[in-house]
């Protein structure tokens, strides 16, 4: 259960997009990348981006329980993904106060927004509680059965999840034009 209110969770998930903004702001302020910073942080932010890129391929929004790939090994691999490549991007960025502050924007924000969609799901899919005690919610664990299902492109492309791709290459762009304005 969550330690967060209904209130709070509410309010959160309808100002994500707004505080994300805010995110974006203090990336573009607080960041003072180097070539070799980006060199590192772009592999960190990849397995992020793959990570939400194979999730995005099998989710099929509130039409059927998924419990196949990246969900038999964990409840929010999209979160999951979203966290490593904001902490890629930090390592990018070269500002660890950009890791803390994306984590306390997970945790603040995208937690409470977690709960609530894990309880939509209890309510709509009367198999989600099992699921739940099998499989944790941020941290992977070894599935106990053969994953069902398969990747499927128009899934990939359903759930538009090409604009975290393009979100991120903007981003590195962006970091790249930064280090050479500093020269």
């Amino acid at each position: 259960m969550s330690h967060f209110s209904k209130q709070y969770s509410d309010t959160v998930q309808k100002l994500r997009v707004p505080l994300g903004f805010v995110l974006l702001a203090a990336f573009a302020w607080l960041s003072a990348p180097t070539l070799r910073s980006i060199f590192w942080g772009i592999p960190v932010a990849g397995v992020g981006l793959w990570l939400r890129a194979w999730a995005a391929g099998y989710l099929e929004k509130n039409q059927r329980l998924i419990t196949g790939g990246p969900y038999a090994w964990m409840r929010n691999p999209l979160y999951v993904g979203s966290l490593i490549a904001a902490l890629g991007l930090a390592v990018a960025a070269k500002r660890p106060v950009l890791a803390w502050i994306f984590f306390l924007f997970f945790y603040f924000v995208y937690l409470p927004v977690v709960h609530l969609e894990e309880q939509h799901l209890r309510k709509l899919f009367p198999d989600f509680s099992e699921y739940a005690k099998k499989v944790r919610m941020f941290w992977p664990g070894i599935p106990e059965e053969e994953s069902e299902g398969e990747f499927r492109w128009e899934l990939y492309r359903r759930n538009e999840e090409y604009k975290a791709l393009l979100a991120f290459l903007v981003a590195i762009a962006f970091l790249w034009w930064k280090t050479t304005m500093a020269i």
